[in-house]
Protein backbone atom coordinates (compact mmCIF):
# COMPACT_ATOMS: atom_id res chain seq x y z
CA UNK A 1 0.00 0.00 0.00
CA UNK A 2 1.14 3.40 -0.40
CA UNK A 3 -0.74 7.09 0.09
CA UNK A 4 0.27 9.18 -2.41
CA UNK A 5 -0.70 12.83 -2.88
CA UNK A 6 -0.90 15.25 -5.99
CA UNK A 7 -0.54 18.96 -5.90
CA UNK A 8 0.34 22.08 -8.23
CA UNK A 9 -1.20 24.71 -9.03
CA UNK A 10 -4.78 24.41 -11.13
CA UNK A 11 -4.14 23.29 -14.88
CA UNK A 12 -1.29 21.45 -13.46
CA UNK A 13 -3.00 17.75 -14.97
CA UNK A 14 -3.01 15.88 -11.65
CA UNK A 15 -6.40 14.31 -12.49
CA UNK A 16 -5.09 13.32 -15.81
CA UNK A 17 -1.99 11.34 -14.25
CA UNK A 18 -3.91 10.36 -11.54
CA UNK A 19 -6.07 8.72 -13.79
CA UNK A 20 -3.34 7.29 -15.88
CA UNK A 21 -1.48 6.00 -12.54
CA UNK A 22 -5.22 4.02 -11.51
CA UNK A 23 -4.98 2.29 -14.92
CA UNK A 24 -1.60 1.42 -14.00
CA UNK A 25 -2.53 -0.04 -10.83
CA UNK A 26 -5.71 -1.73 -12.37
CA UNK A 27 -2.88 -3.78 -14.56
CA UNK A 28 -1.15 -5.07 -11.43
CA UNK A 29 -4.27 -5.90 -9.45
CA UNK A 30 -3.69 -3.30 -7.37
CA UNK A 31 -6.65 -2.11 -4.95
CA UNK A 32 -6.79 1.97 -4.71
CA UNK A 33 -9.40 4.22 -3.72
CA UNK A 34 -9.29 8.43 -5.37
CA UNK A 35 -9.67 11.24 -3.14
CA UNK A 36 -9.85 15.00 -3.15
CA UNK A 37 -9.35 17.90 -0.74
CA UNK A 38 -10.91 19.69 0.60
CA UNK A 39 -13.65 16.74 -0.04
CA UNK A 40 -13.67 13.19 -0.49
CA UNK A 41 -16.25 12.95 2.33
CA UNK A 42 -20.31 14.40 2.58
CA UNK A 43 -18.67 16.40 5.40
CA UNK A 44 -15.92 17.23 3.34
CA UNK A 45 -17.72 18.19 0.09
CA UNK A 46 -19.91 20.66 2.18
CA UNK A 47 -17.04 22.49 3.87
CA UNK A 48 -15.52 22.38 0.03
CA UNK A 49 -18.79 24.24 -1.21
CA UNK A 50 -18.51 27.11 1.42
CA UNK A 51 -14.43 27.53 0.79
CA UNK A 52 -14.64 27.77 -2.93
CA UNK A 53 -18.23 29.52 -3.31
CA UNK A 54 -17.73 33.37 -4.43
CA UNK A 55 -21.15 34.29 -2.97
CA UNK A 56 -21.19 37.97 -1.74
CA UNK A 57 -20.99 38.02 2.12
CA UNK A 58 -19.37 34.43 2.85
CA UNK A 59 -15.90 34.67 1.79
CA UNK A 60 -14.25 33.41 5.60
CA UNK A 61 -11.09 35.46 6.44
CA UNK A 62 -8.02 34.23 5.90
CA UNK A 63 -7.99 31.98 9.37
CA UNK A 64 -11.16 30.83 8.88
CA UNK A 65 -10.00 29.68 5.76
CA UNK A 66 -7.22 27.46 6.98
CA UNK A 67 -9.76 26.35 9.80
CA UNK A 68 -12.29 24.98 6.88
CA UNK A 69 -9.51 22.84 5.24
CA UNK A 70 -8.14 21.88 8.24
CA UNK A 71 -12.17 20.38 9.34
CA UNK A 72 -12.37 18.27 5.99
CA UNK A 73 -8.99 17.20 6.91
CA UNK A 74 -10.10 16.03 9.60
CA UNK A 75 -12.41 14.11 8.64
CA UNK A 76 -11.25 13.11 5.90
CA UNK A 77 -8.52 10.91 7.10
CA UNK A 78 -10.36 9.64 9.78
CA UNK A 79 -13.23 8.33 7.97
CA UNK A 80 -11.23 7.23 4.41
CA UNK A 81 -7.62 7.71 4.58
CA UNK A 82 -6.84 5.89 7.19
CA UNK A 83 -9.09 3.03 7.26
CA UNK A 84 -8.61 2.51 3.15
CA UNK A 85 -4.97 1.94 4.50
CA UNK A 86 -5.52 -0.10 7.22
CA UNK A 87 -7.26 -2.57 4.28
CA UNK A 88 -4.04 -2.46 2.30
CA UNK A 89 -5.41 -0.06 -0.23
CA UNK A 90 -3.11 2.58 -2.00
CA UNK A 91 -4.79 5.94 -1.37
CA UNK A 92 -4.45 8.59 -4.01
CA UNK A 93 -5.42 11.88 -3.23
CA UNK A 94 -5.61 15.18 -4.71
CA UNK A 95 -4.24 17.61 -2.42
CA UNK A 96 -3.58 17.20 1.44
CA UNK A 97 -1.42 19.48 4.04
CA UNK A 98 1.31 20.84 1.75
CA UNK A 99 -1.59 22.92 0.05
CA UNK A 100 -2.38 24.40 3.12
CA UNK A 101 1.03 25.19 3.67
CA UNK A 102 1.34 26.90 0.21
CA UNK A 103 -2.10 28.32 -0.06
CA UNK A 104 -2.68 29.43 3.63
CA UNK A 105 0.79 30.17 4.86
CA UNK A 106 2.43 31.47 1.66
CA UNK A 107 -0.25 32.86 -0.42
CA UNK A 108 -2.62 34.18 3.17
CA UNK A 109 0.18 34.69 4.81
CA UNK A 110 -0.55 32.92 7.58
CA UNK A 111 2.25 31.86 10.24
CA UNK A 112 4.06 28.61 8.79
CA UNK A 113 4.24 27.43 12.30
CA UNK A 114 0.84 27.89 12.88
CA UNK A 115 -0.51 25.89 9.84
CA UNK A 116 1.94 23.18 10.47
CA UNK A 117 0.34 22.63 14.03
CA UNK A 118 -2.78 22.58 12.72
CA UNK A 119 -2.56 20.33 9.81
CA UNK A 120 -0.84 18.01 12.28
CA UNK A 121 -3.83 17.96 14.38
CA UNK A 122 -6.31 17.90 11.85
CA UNK A 123 -3.89 14.61 10.08
CA UNK A 124 -3.38 13.00 13.84
CA UNK A 125 0.58 12.74 12.20
CA UNK A 126 -0.41 11.14 9.15
CA UNK A 127 2.04 12.20 6.38
CA UNK A 128 2.46 10.68 2.33
CA UNK A 129 4.87 8.39 1.91
CA UNK A 130 4.89 10.53 -1.45
CA UNK A 131 3.95 14.00 -2.50
CA UNK A 132 4.11 14.39 -6.38
CA UNK A 133 3.99 18.05 -7.19
CA UNK A 134 3.03 19.07 -11.17
CA UNK A 135 5.14 22.21 -11.41
CA UNK A 136 3.70 24.60 -13.43
CA UNK A 137 3.92 28.45 -14.47
CA UNK A 138 1.11 30.70 -12.86
CA UNK A 139 1.12 32.07 -16.87
CA UNK A 140 0.45 28.57 -18.06
CA UNK A 141 -1.93 27.55 -15.40
CA UNK A 142 -4.50 30.73 -16.69
CA UNK A 143 -4.37 29.39 -20.35
CA UNK A 144 -4.90 25.81 -19.10
CA UNK A 145 -7.76 27.09 -16.73
CA UNK A 146 -9.23 29.75 -19.68
CA UNK A 147 -9.37 26.93 -22.53
CA UNK A 148 -11.02 24.82 -19.54
CA UNK A 149 -13.86 27.34 -19.03
CA UNK A 150 -14.55 27.93 -22.85
CA UNK A 151 -14.57 23.85 -23.33
CA UNK A 152 -16.69 23.39 -20.28
CA UNK A 153 -18.32 26.86 -19.21
CA UNK A 154 -17.33 25.69 -15.67
CA UNK A 155 -16.28 29.50 -14.20
CA UNK A 156 -13.32 29.51 -12.34
CA UNK A 157 -13.77 28.97 -8.36
CA UNK A 158 -12.87 31.87 -5.52
CA UNK A 159 -9.12 30.29 -5.28
CA UNK A 160 -8.73 30.15 -8.89
CA UNK A 161 -9.73 33.55 -9.20
CA UNK A 162 -6.96 34.95 -6.93
CA UNK A 163 -4.68 37.25 -8.37
CA UNK A 164 -1.59 35.99 -10.05
CA UNK A 165 0.91 36.94 -7.32
CA UNK A 166 -1.11 34.77 -4.85
CA UNK A 167 -0.47 31.70 -7.24
CA UNK A 168 3.17 32.84 -7.26
CA UNK A 169 3.62 32.39 -3.97
CA UNK A 170 1.77 28.69 -3.95
CA UNK A 171 4.17 27.56 -6.63
CA UNK A 172 7.16 29.07 -5.16
CA UNK A 173 6.23 27.27 -1.30
CA UNK A 174 5.16 24.15 -2.95
CA UNK A 175 8.81 23.96 -4.88
CA UNK A 176 10.18 25.30 -1.66
CA UNK A 177 8.60 21.89 0.60
CA UNK A 178 9.77 19.78 -2.06
CA UNK A 179 13.29 20.90 -1.61
CA UNK A 180 13.57 20.51 1.95
CA UNK A 181 12.01 17.17 1.43
CA UNK A 182 13.17 15.92 -1.48
CA UNK A 183 13.10 11.95 -0.30
CA UNK A 184 9.73 12.42 -0.07
CA UNK A 185 8.76 14.31 -2.89
CA UNK A 186 8.65 14.13 -6.81
CA UNK A 187 9.11 17.16 -8.84
CA UNK A 188 7.46 16.84 -12.22
CA UNK A 189 7.12 19.42 -15.09
CA UNK A 190 3.48 19.65 -15.70
CA UNK A 191 4.54 20.92 -19.23
CA UNK A 192 5.28 17.42 -20.02
CA UNK A 193 2.93 15.12 -21.70
CA UNK A 194 0.77 12.63 -19.15
CA UNK A 195 2.51 9.51 -20.82
CA UNK A 196 6.06 11.12 -19.96
CA UNK A 197 5.33 12.30 -16.45
CA UNK A 198 3.79 8.41 -16.03
CA UNK A 199 6.69 7.07 -16.85
CA UNK A 200 8.87 8.90 -14.60
CA UNK A 201 6.53 8.40 -11.57
CA UNK A 202 6.51 4.26 -12.34
CA UNK A 203 9.89 4.62 -12.37
CA UNK A 204 10.32 5.92 -8.88
CA UNK A 205 7.43 4.22 -7.47
CA UNK A 206 9.78 0.71 -8.79
CA UNK A 207 12.46 1.99 -7.61
CA UNK A 208 10.76 2.12 -3.97
CA UNK A 209 9.79 -1.12 -4.20
CA UNK A 210 5.93 -0.49 -4.37
CA UNK A 211 5.25 -1.71 -7.69
CA UNK A 212 7.26 -4.25 -9.26
CA UNK A 213 8.23 -3.67 -12.63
Amino acid sequence: MAFLVFEGLDGSGKSSLMRALEAELSKQGISFHRTREPGGTLLGDEVRNMILRKQEGTTPVPRAELLLYEVSRAQHVDEVIKPKLAKGEWVLSDRFSASSIAFQAAGRAIAEKDVVMLNDFATGGLKADLTILLDLSVEESRKRQAHRTSQTGEAADRIESEKDSFHQKVRDSFLAQAKADSKNWLVLDARSSTEDMLKILLQTLTEKKWLVS
